[in-house]
């Protein structure tokens, strides 16, 4: 999902606790998507509750957040709108990938080999109403701001951190920068060991953090070419050219300045580049949002979430530890007004 730049730049690792005061703009669907892919049972097969609706995006959604607001961090859940058009090739691959990896899933499991049906099972992951509904149901019961983009949430989380409202726009993809983010964090929801995809292999993921400005600068461009490098690797909007990744149009950028010299040398065309790059350099956001929480609906998000066959009392110890960070969060900030007062 996204522009992968990976190999361009080493990001600075971050711990949560050096975020702490700051609010950040969270690409909702992509940080569902991430539980929904990484909560599982050994067999791949996700949480449930006992009418067979999936929770595991509920249990990373109520035990990460209170990670987050335990650390000081006030998380803004940004949800995409209408997807662009040019989307839909890139929303059809998905679909075809998600049933050819059920086959497999079911095939792995039929065979009795677990690591292999867990691994297909990743890849299986689909955003129903259910579990967009319910989502938001808990962040909403929680007191969490939940911002609707008019199209990518990327992009809105990007518009909210240009404008100073966020510290930062948080996702696991790049395509942040590409939408104008001063500053990008990845791995905000996610840390500890993770496997790697398609290997044998596990690493360790830290929080990130990539400053929009020294990206750019440690690659000798600017946005507007950032954009047209990716243009050529492929986006979520078009296909790209064949054998491009991000060094070889990283250096056909920086040879032939823009996206329609590096195609005239290649002798190639992509007729929806204007339009790829308008949707990035000039996309549709909304104002009509807010970054502060309210008071959390503590009875609730219990019975909401003993409904789907949650712990009363892991759920309580986990309410128990945000209202505690939100008092001491409190304290602090008014001790810091006190001694500027001072």
């Amino acid at each position: 999902m996204g522009v992968s730049l990976s190999g361009l730049t080493e990001p600075r690792t971050v711990e949560l606790s050096e975020l702490a005061g700051k609010s950040v703009a969270i690409d909702a669907y992509n940080t569902i998507y991430q539980f929904l892919s990484i909560i599982r049972q050994p067999d791949g097969y996700p949480l449930t509750d006992d009418q067979g609706r999936v929770t595991s995006q509920l249990s990373g959604l109520l035990y990460r957040t209170a990670n987050l607001i335990e650390a000081g961090i006030e998380p803004v859940f940004v949800f995409d709108g209408k997807p662009h058009p040019l989307k839909s090739d890139t929303l059809s691959e998905r679909r075809e990938r998600r049933e050819k990896a059920v086959e497999e899933w079911q095939k792995a499991v039929e065979e009795g080999d677990m690591k292999r049906a867990f691994s297909k099972a990743q890849q299986t992951s689909r955003m129903t109403d259910d579990v967009r509904d319910s989502s938001r149901m808990l962040l909403e019961l929680m007191g969490l701001p939940c911002v609707d983009a008019p199209s990518d949430g990327e992009a809105q989380a990007a518009y909210m951190c240009s404008k100073g409202d966020v510290y930062a726009a948080a996702s696991q993809d790049y395509d942040s920068l590409l939408f104008g983010a001063p500053r990008l964090l990845r791995n905000v929801t996610i840390t500890g060991r993770r496997k790697v995809p398609g290997k044998d292999l596990y690493r360790d993921v830290r929080t990130e953090v990539i400053e929009s400005k020294e990206f750019l600068d440690e690659l000798g461009i600017d946005r507007r070419q950032l954009v047209d490098m990716c243009i050529l690797m492929g986006t979520d909007f078009n296909a790209g050219i064949s054998g491009i990744g991000p060094k070889k149009s990283l250096k056909l950028i920086r040879d032939y300045g823009d996206l329609e010299h590096a195609l005239a040398h290649l002798e190639v065309e992509i007729p929806e580049a204007d339009e790829v790059r308008s949707i990035f350099l000039e996309g549709s956001y909304s104002d009509g949002y807010r970054t502060v929480h309210t008071d959390m609906d503590r009875d609730g998000v219990l019975e909401f979430m003993k409904d789907r066959g949650f712990s009363e009392q892991r759920v309580t110890s986990a309410l128990d530890r945000i209202e505690s960070s939100r008092r001491s969060n409190r304290a602090k900030r008014a001790q810091r007004s006190l001694d500027a007062f001072f």
